[in-house]
């Protein structure tokens, strides 16, 4: 299979490089012209502005040439695999790929608790009230790989890190706090690292779809407000990613194809658009000649085998879960359409699909002036 993810120049790379700016250890090659520019301007400040689902063909449709974020974009860089918050935004915040980490999808397969879990919420995917599992919670915190840089250089003890986000410990309640922690953080003594995450544009592109003027405000208003604080802080490089872009979809429902759902073995994982199938033993054949007449010119089917050949979910040490996790096929989808099982969110917009705007991703690099 060919792997469109380049694992030499995606999201693990650039985290890689703050590692190294941080004095950190790093298990992946940086990306050596923005080791030049940490290296040549030497910041006191180092930020990452991650917007979620904020991809390079979204950046392209909704702002002009002449936009901030546009003008100060190095270039496209690819996201891992799968094209999803999960795994992208862990390998931004670790520098490991997904198959390190074993953050794989949105839903995923515990093996240890025979259970399909929706990772972020510890809960059964088939649970419409999102119950959290407590062995659920056990088993990702014993086996997923997810210490963010920010806490690594807290411990080392040398520089500050700091983590902000919108849930969680301390989370900040709106885009306007958000901004102004990153300027008084920004304007504090010391060299130090901040990661902030925005859940948007990809959560309401999720409801409404990517392509309306809705979202375009959105997307002019996080220029505006990344604008606008470059101004404010001095001796900063502030770097501006996405974890995936999106595409407009249509949803298929496995439940309307009977012989197919008598072969699975199990409920359907990790993405709508990067599907996960565990089989009968008995079914395997049957099931790939139903999946080509049924679905093949929407998504290309592929072995176990072939993922773990391929590398698809990047290179390094693998996680103890990583093979348990995945079914004996995986569907990529290369058109509009997604696949949804029990549990399963009808959303207008999704990602981790495998066309350009869901994954490419823009690396867009700010330099603010020295004190």
């Amino acid at each position: 299979m060919k792997v469109k993810n380049n694992y030499n120049e995606c999201l693990t790379n650039l985290a890689c490089s703050i590692r190294k700016y941080f004095d950190l250890n790093y298990k992946h090659n940086t990306l050596s012209y923005i080791d030049k520019i940490l290296n040549e301007y030497k910041p006191k400040n180092v930020v990452t502005i991650l917007c979620d689902g904020m991809g390079c063909n979204i950046l392209d449709r909704m702002l002009d040439n002449s936009s901030f974020l546009i003008k100060n974009r190095i270039k496209p860089i690819t996201t891992v695999f799968p094209a999803t918050t999960v795994a992208a935004t862990t390998s931004m915040m670790t520098g490991l790929n997904p198959c390190e980490t074993g953050m794989l999808g949105w839903d995923m397969y515990y093996k240890d608790i025979d259970k399909t879990i929706t990772v972020y919420w510890n809960s059964d995917k088939e649970d419409p009230n999102h119950k959290q599992l407590t062995e659920a919670i056990e088993y990702n915190s014993k086996h997923m790989i997810t210490k963010p840089i920010t806490t690594e250089i807290n411990e080392m003890g040398k520089y500050k890190g700091y983590g902000l986000f919108p849930f969680g410990a301390n989370p900040y309640k709106s885009l306007n706090e958000l901004f102004n922690i990153i300027e008084k953080r920004c304007n504090e003594e010391g060299k130090k690292y901040i990661y902030a995450y925005n859940t948007n544009p990809d959560h309401r592109m999720h409801e409404i779809g990517c392509d309306n003027d809705e979202i375009k405000s959105i997307i002019v208003d996080i220029n505006r407000r990344i604008k606008n604080l470059s101004k404010k802080i001095k001796d900063t490089i502030i770097f501006v990613v996405a974890d995936h872009g999106h595409h407009n979809v249509e949803n298929i429902f496995i439940k309307d194809y009977p012989d197919i759902e008598e072969c699975l073995l199990r409920n359907t994982s990790l993405e709508p658009r990067a599907v996960n199938f565990f089989i009968k033993p008995d079914k395997k054949e049957q099931f790939v000649t139903l999946f080509n007449k049924y679905f093949g010119s929407d998504f290309d089917l592929y072995t176990m085998k072939d993922v773990i050949e391929s590398k698809l979910f990047g290179d390094g040490e693998e996680n103890k879960i990583f093979r348990d996790a995945l079914g004996d096929y995986l569907a990529i989808a290369k058109t509009n359409k997604t696949l949804l099982y029990i549990g399963s969110e009808q959303l207008a917009s999704q990602h981790a699909g495998y066309t350009d705007d869901e994954i490419l991703v823009p690396l867009i690099v700010i330099k603010t002036k020295k004190c």
